[in-house]
């Protein structure tokens, strides 16, 4: 008997099964990814580092204080300063409760110097300071937390009804101040969120299931991140710090949604000529991918010029920031579409696209700003231009550099103890100054301190590994410009030592990120530029995006200068919020642009004469930039909950110029260049000249062009 003959599937089944197999397994490797990722992602945390080491230049004085100091017997030092103060003068039972307290702390820790240390009153008879210095937790954070918690406890409120304030100040409280407000950024920035893009895709799409998919999937993306970022922590040692993750956070979700925003745009417009979900998703990659691989390829370039820094948190910030924007691409291309085309139209319920149908005719607002656009677009392009002209004018108005007591939105008692030494002793500072000189010439070197003019005392400290510590107090109070002339003459007349200490790291601060201006903005240009030729095949249109971006982050800028100062009551701005700020407006501004100007090259390709290319891309993509633009800038916006200034200023400066950006310069100013250009916008490129009238007008074809 001959053997059965089996049956066939017809033809076009078995293309149809192998779509339906490609998505599964794509969504079957996420979840692979998911199951992989997610307890080294929870592992994130474990490995931050917060040392004041991680946030200085690599190569200043003050991080070379820093280290040294690492490496003396016992460790770096814990230095605090506990403060008593009674309005109207201290009474004999303030000093004894004062002496008590001291002394109980004094046999819980181990203290260096005299035990127990003796107090020092305030010539007003009203303040009473101790000074104190322990090796005990080393550079042990969570030690650090710990000392000044029990500090804090054993001082307790003995005497406070009565009117004694008793309170614990120094740098080593301040730095423990500060990592309690970082312990608490990771799940609060995280929480606020996925609230905000939550409510901003439930508004954008007016569906209850779609807002879900991109959420869920920008949500697989920041734990793959956090596993990955892990991983080069493990591997390659590679620094992370609380502020870096936290941006990170803020990146993926931004940058993801923005490119989610895009390709289910154009995917909604591809489902409605095309018949198969799967086919449909194909037209749309083809016709969104470039502009989306470019779109994230600008922000991870701009991002990865932050190797060239000597501050170490810009440095490592780099390569964090990259790996999130990385992974929320991998995500937004595989994952999404995948889940997309599984779920086909009736993910869009009740706004389902029809094939064959039409979206209802209305006119549009970015329609009505691209018609008033052409009507004058000379006129537009001056006044836009004067208007981001006179809000850069703002930037006269920015504070000088903020000092450490005035880094928190809200004042801790840190800070609290040290504005009160400074009114109580104004003839000298409660902060010392650190100087590390070689062992065999510290006696030289105390001495040459003590002779320095703006010096009121230097005290020896520890030795070990060949160097010595030295205490130096100037008169003035810290990080003004008196003691500023002391530090840089302490660094000028002591060529073989170092000095360091809080005030000196705020100086150095400010000159790295002085140099690294210098250096990081020059590369950040070159390598935007360099991707938006590759993608836009001309000179003239990455160049108009260029300025447009950097008017608009001056702008920004100025507008901080307005607001800083006389409405937020800031002190200063962080000295890394121009580069930082910098990098991030245009590396995502440029985003922007490039869905814009991507799409009106696509229908230069399909014969439209330049000003309807231009108008119809504004049509078409006016509305997805507005919602992503909205959605970075929520997203950042979310920084401004913080308790941290230096992030405060960040997340303003970065929401308000993506607003700027998104609402003025891609509707107004881009559209109105590139209809007084014509189609020089695209020179020296093909499309600079006349375009034959055998281009393919069809949109499927029209759609496969978009690459090219």
């Amino acid at each position: 008997m001959g053997a059965v003959p089996t049956e066939k599937a017809p033809p076009s089944a078995q293309p149809t099964a192998r779509r339906r197999a490609v998505p599964w397994a794509i969504v079957l490797f996420w979840l692979a990814v998911v199951a992989l990722a997610g307890p080294y992602a929870g592992k994130l945390g474990d490995v931050q580092r917060d040392n004041i080491v991680d946030y200085l230049p690599a190569g200043a004085d003050s991080t070379q204080v820093a280290r040294i100091q690492q490496a003396l017997p016992g460790g770096e030092s814990t230095d605090l300063v506990v403060v008593y103060h009674r309005d109207g003068g201290l009474t004999a039972a303030d000093r004894a409760t004062a002496g008590r307290q001291i002394a109980d702390i004094a046999a819980a820790h181990r203290l260096t110097g005299e035990r127990p240390p003796a107090g020092i009153p305030a010539k007003d008879g009203a303040t009473l300071m101790y000074p104190l210095s322990s090796t005990e937790p080393g550079v042990d954070n969570d030690a650090r937390a710990a000392l000044v918690e029990d500090v804090r406890e054993r001082l307790g409120t003995e005497g406070s009804d009565a009117g004694l304030t008793v309170e614990v100040g120094g740098p080593g409280a301040m730095q423990s101040d500060m990592e309690a407000v970082f312990e608490t950024i990771d799940g609060t920035l995280m929480i606020a969120t996925v609230i905000v893009v939550a409510v901003l895709l439930i508004l954008t799409y007016r569906s209850p299931f779609l807002w879900l998919v991109p959420l869920v999937v920008v949500g697989v993306a920041a734990l793959a991140s956090r596993a990955v970022i892990h991983g080069l922590v493990q591997g390659f040692d590679l620094t992370v710090t609380s502020q870096s993750a936290g941006i990170m956070t803020v990146l993926v979700f931004g940058a993801g949604t923005d490119y989610a925003l895009l390709l289910v745009a154009r995917y909604r417009e591809e489902l409605r000529r095309i018949p198969r979900p799967h086919d449909a998703m194909a037209a749309a990659l083809r016709g969104c991918g470039p502009a989306v691989l470019a779109s994230s390829g600008t922000v991870a370039a701009g991002l990865l010029c932050l190797l060239a820094a000597d501050l170490n948190s810009a440095r490592g910030l780099g390569p964090v920031g990259a790996v999130g924007v990385v992974c929320a691409l991998a995500a937004m291309l595989t994952l999404l579409p995948a889940v997309l085309v599984l779920l086909g139209r009736r993910v869009f319920w009740p706004l389902v696209p029809v094939h064959g149908s039409r979206p209802a005719q209305r006119r549009s607002l970015f329609a009505a700003m691209g018609s008033s656009a052409s009507r004058r677009p000379a006129a537009v392009l001056v006044l836009g231009t004067l208007l981001l002209g006179t809000l850069a004018l703002g930037v006269f108005n920015l504070p000088g550099s903020v000092a450490q007591e005035d880094s928190f939105t809200e004042r801790p008692e840190s800070v609290s103890a040290m504005r009160t030494l400074a009114d109580a002793y104004p003839e000298r500072s409660s902060q010392p100054i650190s100087l590390i000189a070689p062992t065999a010439g510290a006696d030289e070197a105390l001495a040459d301190a003590r002779a320095t003019e703006g010096v009121v005392a230097a005290e020896r400290g520890r030795s070990g590994d060949g160097w010595t510590a030295i205490a130096v107090f100037a008169k003035d109070a810290p990080e003004t410009p008196g003691e500023t002339a002391t530090i840089k003459a302490l660094r000028a007349g002591l060529e073989d030592s170092y000095v360091g200490g809080p005030s000196a790291q705020q100086i150095d601060l400010e000159d790295t990120n002085t140099r690294d201006s210098t250096v990081v903005i020059p590369l950040v240009l070159g390598a935007v530029m360099l991707i938006l030729i590759a993608l836009l095949r001309s000179l003239v249109a990455p160049l108009i995006l260029i300025v447009a971006v950097v008017a608009v982050w001056g702008a920004a800028m100025g507008l901080g200068g307005l607001v800083f100062g006389p409405v937020f009551d800031f002190g200063g701005i962080d000295p890394g919020l121009p580069l930082l700020s910098f990098v991030f407006l245009v590396a995502l501004g440029v985003d922007y642009g490039i869905f814009l100007m991507h799409r009106m090259r696509e229908e230069a390709l399909a014969g439209a004469e330049p000003a309807a290319a231009a108008l119809t891309a504004l049509r078409t993509t006016g509305g997805v930039i507005a919602s992503a633009g909205i959605v970075l800038a929520a997203t950042f916006a979310v920084l401004m909950n913080l308790p941290l200034v230096a992030l405060v200023e960040m997340g303003f400066v970065v929401a308000v110029g993506v607003l700027l950006d998104t609402f003025l310069v891609r509707t107004y100013l881009v559209t109105s260049a590139s209809l007084l250009l014509g189609r020089r916008v695209w020179w020296p490129g093909g499309l600079s000249r006349s375009v034959p009238d055998t281009t393919p007008t069809d949109p499927a074809q029209r759609s496969s062009l978009a690459g090219v």
